[in-house]
């Protein structure tokens, strides 16, 4: 299992993690998602067939893209 965490500059609030926790939930493979909006910090979990290629695609269609490392 791939453990990930990383910053989404577009996080404001409880309802902006709410809805990057359901979006990456719906992706096959993905085990866990939390979040904390004061730090706009997203923690995920996952196994293929999820991938972070298909995790990042996911947040981009929905306007919560990961921050550039």
């Amino acid at each position: 299992m791939t453990s990930k965490s990383f910053q989404v500059p577009n996080i404001g609030c409880a309802g902006c993690v709410q809805a990057i926790k359901i979006e990456l939930q719906d992706l096959a493979g993905v085990q866990a998602v939390s979040g904390d909006v004061a730090s706009k910090t997203i923690q995920i979990e996952f196994d293929a067939p999820a991938s972070w290629d298909n995790i990042v695609q996911a947040l981009k269609e929905i306007d919560y893209p990961p921050a550039k490392s």
